[in-house]
């Protein structure tokens, strides 16, 4: 490997923010810092929830203008959703939101077809109403010749290439895992034409070189490559978790919770798919076995309709409320949509017949334990039905901020918490670029110089454990 230190630019797409981050990286060092943040408003038209993806483009191009001169570009987001092009590469319109109305109703469409024990068998993808196989089958694609993925969109735009990322196109529940390529039966029983997808891409692979257009508007020298990384953010966020050996579980944070173990293979048992439980790839060969749990989006929609006030000071309200007086599923799909999120909150509690949460603190707590909960549940079932015990749990993203989440998360699972890095889905995608340009070894590698370059903060689990025991068998599930 290389002696010399590099810069890597990682373009991290979340539901609510964008950022430009640019990693340096040696042999013995791994830096990261921000270029750029933007905000990602979705937008609502008439015609339904849409991403603003012009504005989200000029974010990235602002934010490698900020950057200066790197070795490399990475682009990382969400995922399941996409950007529609015609013959001649034109982008169709803004692509829709997965939190749009327009699956509704459509997974009983295609189990009808397809049953969903045999979905589940052939893909090994949980029941998410907006996944991209339930798009496709609601989208009039009229026009449509090239469909890409939002990583993948930005990718070409910078570039002028095509291609689907392996990491990302998993979540379309149209990849076979165990095979790790398209699932063409289940795309021609419902007529879905896999032509619309780019040849299939594997994290490291190039991507193409930055237009002459890109670096006049950013002022970089070329040529500057773009690498496929695991472009699907989740993807990155595991490839950046800090542990050793194979004894850990993950809980990725931020708008949302995937909290599951990394496999060599996937779990594609009924009993599997009963507990709605996913199988994704990562890299280097791994399934990322893991539930979606709604996570902070509960407390974001909270804090938007109390007028956002001061994040630290509604933390320590919570932490004075009492400990799991009323807790929610965090998983139940009626907390999807945006809008009046207390209230719903409220609702749930009443009709489970627990006290009511009245106060922002209350509710933060109630939010906050319920996470935990959720946390716990998958972390224990995980282990279950893939037969593979942990020793600990890694928490990284956002929520490693919240040092209440993190220490109830540990309390709740009865298991050490190690949190951090918070910015996991960027170092994850800068990590697979310096691998692809020799400055990083292996998965192990990577995860090993994490552990000696990032802060990381332990918890210990405290408490009885019968309380959280007790709290869940409050909640009916779905």
């Amino acid at each position: 490997m290389s002696g010399s230190v590099k810069s890597y630019a990682a373009v991290d797409l979340g539901a609510s923010s964008g950022r430009v981050m640019v990693g340096r990286v040696g042999p013995d060092s791994l830096e990261l810092t921000e270029a750029h943040r933007f905000v990602n408003r979705p937008v609502r038209l008439p015609e339904g929830l849409r991403w603003d993806i012009l504005s989200l483009y000029g974010g990235v191009l602002d934010g490698l203008k900020a950057a200066g001169q790197v070795d490399s570009v990475g682009i990382d987001s969400w995922a399941v959703d996409y950007g529609l092009l015609d013959a001649d590469g034109r982008l169709l319109g803004n692509p829709v939101h997965y939190r749009d109305s327009r699956t509704e109703g459509v997974a009983e469409k295609v189990w009808a077809t397809v049953p969903a024990p045999e979905l589940y068998t052939a893909t090994g993808l949980q029941y998410a109403p907006f996944n991209t196989l339930y798009q496709l089958v609601a989208d009039r694609l009229t026009g449509a010749e090239r469909l890409l993925l939002i990583p993948d969109l930005l990718t070409y735009w910078l570039t002028g290439e095509q291609g689907t990322e392996l990491t990302n196109a998993s979540t379309t529940q149209l990849i076979d895992p165990r095979t790790r390529g398209w699932s063409y039966d289940i795309a021609q029983r419902l007529g879905i034409d896999l032509e619309l997808f780019a040849p299939l891409r594997q994290p490291g692979d190039p991507a193409g070189l930055l237009r002459p257009e890109v670096l006049e508007e950013t002022g970089l020298t070329g040529p500057v490559p773009v690498t496929a990384v695991g472009s699907h953010d989740t993807a990155s966020a595991v490839a950046a978790v800090p542990a050793s050996g194979e004894r850990f579980a993950y809980i990725c944070t931020g708008t949302w919770s995937l909290a599951g173990l990394e496999l060599d293979a996937p779990v594609l048992t009924e009993e599997s798919r009963a507990a709605n439980f996913t199988n994704e790839l990562g890299l280097d060969g791994t399934v990322r076995y893991l539930r979606n749990i709604m996570g902070l989006w509960l407390l974001q929609e909270c804090v938007r309709a109390w007028g956002d006030p001061d994040l630290g000071e509604l933390l320590r309200e919570a932490a004075e409320a009492p400990a799991l007086r009323s807790v929610v599923d965090a998983s139940d799909p009626v907390f999807l949509p945006p809008g009046r999120m207390p209230e719903r909150i409220a609702e749930a509690c009443r009709a489970s017949g627990q006290p009511v949460p009245v106060s922002a603190g209350e509710i933060t707590r109630c939010i906050l334990d319920s996470l935990a909960l959720a946390h716990r549940r998958a972390v224990e079932e995980a282990q279950r039905l893939a037969d593979h015990p942990v020793d600990v749990v890694h928490v990284v993203g956002g929520g490693t901020r919240n040092a209440l989440l993190c220490q109830l998360t540990a309390d709740a699972c009865g298991l050490p918490v190690v949190a951090g890095p918070t910015e996991a889905a960027a170092l994850g995608n800068v990590l697979v670029q310096a691998r692809a340009h020799g400055l990083v070894g292996d998965l192990a590698g990577g995860r090993e110089l994490l552990t000696r370059t990032q802060p990381l903060t332990r918890y210990e689990p405290r408490g009885d454990p019968g309380r959280w025991r007790e709290a869940q068998a409050r909640l009916v599930r779905i």
